[in-house]
């Protein structure tokens, strides 16, 4: 009898009481209740398989084709004839990694065409350093992989689990690329792998067949282990039901750049592709990978953040329209490292291309789920690879597609939808303050331009600007304080009617709630460099003194801003957290009158105008 219907007789007769709803540990078959595997097998009688998976692409220019270490740990029913779906794991992270170096970050920006102090340094010298910093790392480590919090979960509820290491990392060859096009096609062999359609081979060179699984892939994972899901699901390969990424990257280029702008991860001031793949590279051979990763300094482009085919190789948004797999995505509202805009624009895409989706939204920041709410985030995963691995219909598919923690951090709610439905955009403009704070009001600006200005001051943090009451080095403008609670679900943008005194400035826009005492949270903040004003892959130069219309998206959010807080719309120029750091000086002039900031309001304009009207 095939797997999913073997499976579905159980749980019938589970439901009818004729098989008990607990086995005990000798089962040889997966239970089911209330739509969920149950745990009736023995999480230490299983079956560990140590093995190589061969890839179709040659990263590391040795002539042979990559090989992906993997480990397999499935029930010991598996040798006497039980077929098991899997939850793939795959990490570039499972042998450690290695000290690594960051960028400099203070810097001038790039002028076209003019040579000044910007990052410009040839391609020896950045070779160089790449050697140096590949030379003080370590290799992988002798031990297997380590199992990862969700191994006996599974393994007790009938799921096998595989692991993998990513292509340049611990056992495996080829090189790591930190999102390349060879590290998915060496996930997506696992993948073909455990569906008959590549080979394997073990230590002693004994070709390896996967004839105890089902073909049913389940892969998932947080930051890095989760944006393998997604780029392995963006090929479209088949066998892949179901993916869970966490804190997940959809474009490298938006993990790396905003925009034109070159902008770090928070917290990792001066990372980069090439720190990253410098970082995992913990193969034994130090040396194979150094042509590879000099490559990615070359083509990174740390001097102009164009977005280019370099780039592109790296966006698995734009392939969503390949998605087989079901995806339930996971993202902090506070993840500043991988910002909401991945989790966000990967959702939309989904939903556009009639993928089954599902999104969980919590208020902490870069973390797995299991470390917040244990209980119903495992009872939710269970139930995604239950419907989707062994083919229940347990109704996962039809319920809420939203489910977020609001800020008091008890509670959770579950929507229709994300955004939040009945949500629109409403427009708030500015009023004249100086260097001291304007107003953020509802009426729109007639008459002649009133313009105001700012001196750009990287040595200064944002946060700081923002909760100065004046300051020559950030406009400030804020709503009354308002009468109702107010929430926005979404993104929300500013256009911005801007002037430059020199060929390139950063610009920043905050978000900022203001609590009656004067404290402040920082509610989401965006980028851009107005030289990409056109094109996010076009450096246009900028005229001094001419205005441009300048547009700034802001990560994506849903946040309640209580009544009794106002709203504030901060505008700098550098960010010391985020964006390089040229010298203080830049001087940037704000028309009030062509400015406009749009917030995505849950009930638009008349819900801003009762809370701020």
């Amino acid at each position: 009898m095939k797997g999913a219907r073997r499976a579905a007789l159980v749980a019938a007769l589970v439901t009818l009481g004729f098989v008990p709803a607990v086995a005990h540990a000798a089962t040889e078959e997966p239970v089911f209740r209330d739509g969920e595997a149950q745990p009736v097998f023995s999480a230490t009688d299983v079956v560990k398989e140590s093995l190589w998976v061969r890839a179709p692409v040659d990263s590391d220019r040795d002539g042979r084709d990559d090989e992906v270490y993997v480990e397999v740990v499935r029930q010991k029913a598996t040798e006497r004839g039980l077929k098991v779906p899997v939850v793939f794991l795959n990490s570039p992270y499972f042998s450690g990694g290695n000290p690594v170096a960051n960028h400099n970050v203070d810097l001038e920006l790039y002028v076209p065409n003019r040579h000044g102090g910007h990052d410009r340094r040839d391609g020896s010298v950045l070779k160089a350093e790449a050697d140096e910093r590949i030379a003080a790392s370590v290799g992988p480590s002798a031990g297997p992989i380590i199992s990862t919090r969700y191994e006996s979960y599974f393994i007790q509820r009938g799921y096998a689990v595989v692991y993998g290491e990513s292509l340049g990392t611990g056992k495996s060859s080829g090189c790591p690329t930190s999102g390349g096009r060879n590290e998915t096609i060496g996930s997506k062999s696992v993948v073909d792998w455990l569906n008959g359609r590549a080979t394997a081979r073990d230590a002693a060179g004994k070709d390896v067949k996967a004839t105890w699984t089902t073909g049913k892939v389940g892969m998932m994972g947080v930051s890095y282990n989760g944006t393998l899901p997604n780029a392995v699901a963006s090929t479209g390969v088949k066998g892949l039901e179901a993916i869970v990424p966490i804190a997940a990257i959809s474009s490298w280029y938006d993990y790396y750049r905003a925009d034109g702008a070159v902008v770090a991860p928070g917290t990792y001031q001066g990372e980069d592709l090439d720190v990253l793949a410098e970082y995992v590279y913990t193969r034994t051979d130090r040396e194979i990978c150094k042509p590879v990763i000099a490559d990615l300094v070359a083509k990174q482009d740390r001097v102009t953040g164009d977005y280019s085919s370099f780039w592109d190789e790296r966006n698995y948004v734009k392939n969503a329209h390949k998605v087989r797999a079901a995806v339930l995505a996971v993202h902090g509202l506070s993840d500043w490292n991988v910002k909401t805009k991945h989790v966000a624009q990967w959702y939309e895409a989904l939903r556009r291309n009639g993928v089954d989706h599902k999104l969980w939204l919590h208020q902490s920041g870069h973390t797995d789920p299991d470390t917040l709410r244990s209980a119903e985030w495992r009872r939710t995963l269970n139930r995604w690879f239950t419907h989707y691995l062994f083919g229940i219909d347990n109704g996962v598919d039809r319920e809420p597609k939203s489910t977020i923690q609001r800020e008091d951090r008890t509670t959770w709610t579950d929507e229709a939808d994300w955004p939040a439905p009945g949500t629109s955009t409403a427009r708030a403009y500015l009023g004249a303050g100086g260097s001291s704070k304007g107003a953020l009001k509802l009426g729109q600006n007639y008459g002649r331009p009133v313009v105001e200005s700012l001196r750009d001051d990287a040595t200064q943090k944002a946060e700081a600007l923002a909760d100065a009451p004046s300051s020559p080095n950030r406009l400030s403008y804020g709503t009354r304080a308002t009468s109702r609670d107010l929430r926005f679900s979404g993104t929300a943008r500013v256009e911005l009617g801007l002037s430059f005194d020199r060929p390139a400035a950063n610009v920043t826009a905050l978000l900022v709630d203001r609590a009656p005492d004067g404290t402040s949270h920082v509610i989401t903040r965006g980028w851009t460099d107005p030289q990409n004003r056109v094109d996010e892959s076009v450096t246009t130069p900028i005229r001094t003194g001419k205005q441009y219309r300048i547009e700034v998206e802001f990560q994506p959010t849903d946040y309640i801003v209580k009544a009794g807080h106002s709203v504030e719309f901060v505008l700098l120029s550098s960010d010391y957290d985020y964006t390089l750091r040229p010298k203080p000086g830049a001087g940037l002039s704000l028309d009030l009158k062509s400015t406009e900031v749009e917030l995505p309001v849950v009930g638009g304009t008349a819900a801003l105008r009762r809370a701020i009207g």
